[in-house]
């Protein structure tokens, strides 16, 4: 289990090794090119537009709820002794399979412009019933880039309980090591009772993850839900028993048949429900990237911020000033709308839309108080080069690669090339 702070401001990560020949990405992304003669889809969000007043960035406060340490330490004694990220990783579950072993459903998720530089497929049977989601890695949790010895992707998933209705979500931790052969094990995150005698699901779809030194914070999509939930991973547990149910059984625990549970510690309220996230590495402090997602369809555009992050919290990361509110440090209005994925980095910010209805891949955007710029493939200003489902995004800096996924590959490619592509 890894001590907090062991590593930081101490080295940086070494580049993990590509395993996949740039020639046979290009050959991919060449065969899935789609036909120019659809719509061009162009969107352009034009520069974004700062957000000083008070009343702009008032809504955008969230007040941190930490889950009483007793009721925690409650729940921690009948689950038993947690057990680490290197613990999860020692007993994977399964492994990712390079993209020229992966279904040509698979690879045709693959970015067109700028071109996938390593790309993974999962296990059908591991992924049946469940919408791929955030990504976030050790590159985000420590600044040499690793978990303990362990370079680790953590990959969010979402499902319907088929024996409530309810919302699910767990997370894949991959064990980035061998980057020929990731192999990956899940955990259900799940939120305690208020006494900490049982715990439940997180009934909300997992759109957006961060992991910071050791926690772990991620978005409840649900309006009636809180903004922002927090795990620590100094509090993974396995369950006792593999059944659909979630919380506890007659016969121990179980988290709807997955081997790993972990219970939230904290969550953030407001009026404000982030949809997608990343980590800025950039700044000082690193701060938290959020984003709101609002109907392709709608007027006004999206709102995008960024909170200050401390690693000296006991509960949530984000720093909290008077009465326990974390304020954003940086607010802007972009006219993007339908935006999934976020990143900041540097003075560029970087947004992934969906496709369209006229095409199947979306559009990954770098925006400023300049303009915007997209990547154009095929015809002039063709810009549905992206993928086109979920497409988060995740800097890795020690590496300098944006990681990504869509419904059916996990992905990365230089950010320097997502840069070069826009001229």
């Amino acid at each position: 289990m890894k001590q907090r702070g062991r590593h930081r401001r101490r080295r940086r990560g070494r580049a993990l090794r590509a395993t996949l020949a740039g020639a046979a990405l290009a050959l991919t992304a060449t065969a899935t090119m789609i036909s120019v003669s659809q719509a061009t889809g162009t969107g352009d969000p034009g520069p974004l537009e700062p957000l000083t007043s008070l009343a702009a960035t008032a809504p955008l406060n969230l007040a941190e709820d930490p889950v009483p340490g007793d009721s925690l330490n409650r729940l921690s004694a009948s689950l038993g002794d947690p057990v680490g990220v290197s613990t999860v990783l020692d007993e994977p579950e399964g492994a990712l399979r390079d993209a020229e072993h992966c279904p040509s459903a698979d690879r045709a998720a693959l970015p067109v412009t700028p071109a996938a530089t390593r790309a993974y497929c999962w296990d059908p049977a591991d992924t049946r019933g469940w919408t791929a989601g955030a990504v976030t890695t050790s590159g985000d949790a420590d600044d040499d880039g690793r978990w303990g010895q362990h370079k680790v992707i953590l990959s969010g998933w979402s499902a319907e309980s088929a024996r409530t209705g309810d919302d699910l979500a767990r997370v894949a931790f991959v064990d980035a090591d061998d980057s020929a052969r990731p192999d990956y094990s899940f955990a259900l995150l799940v939120v305690p009772d208020d006494d900490g005698r049982d715990y439940q699901g997180l009934d909300s779809r997992l759109s957006g993850m961060v992991w910071y030194g050791d926690k772990l914070v991620v978005t409840a999509a649900d309006p009636d839900a809180d903004a922002l939930y927090v795990f620590d991973l100094d509090r993974i547990h396995r369950t006792t028993v593999s059944e659909p149910a979630v919380g506890k059984v007659a016969d121990g625990w179980s988290a709807a048949g997955q081997r790993f549970v972990l219970p939230a510690v904290a969550a953030y309220r407001g009026e404000v429900h982030p949809d997608a996230l990343s980590l800025d590495r950039s700044t000082a402090p690193d701060t938290l990237v959020a984003s709101e997602w609002v109907p392709a369809d709608a007027e006004g555009g999206s709102r995008l911020w960024r909170y200050p992050l401390t690693e000296d919290a006991l509960s949530g990361p984000l720093e909290t000033g008077a009465g326990g509110l974390a304020a954003p440090e940086e607010a802007y209005r972009t006219e993007a709308t339908g935006v999934r994925g976020v990143l900041a980095h540097r003075s560029g910010w970087y947004l992934s839309r969906p496709a369209d209805p006229d095409t199947d891949r979306g559009t990954l955007w770098r925006q400023n108080t300049d303009g915007a710029k997209a990547a154009e493939c095929g015809a002039e200003e063709f810009r549905n080069c992206w993928s086109g489902s979920a497409a988060p995004l995740s800097y890795w800096a020690q590496t300098g690669e944006l990681w990504s996924q869509s419904d059916h590959a996990l992905f990365a490619l230089p950010l320097a090339s997502v840069d070069d592509s826009l001229g």
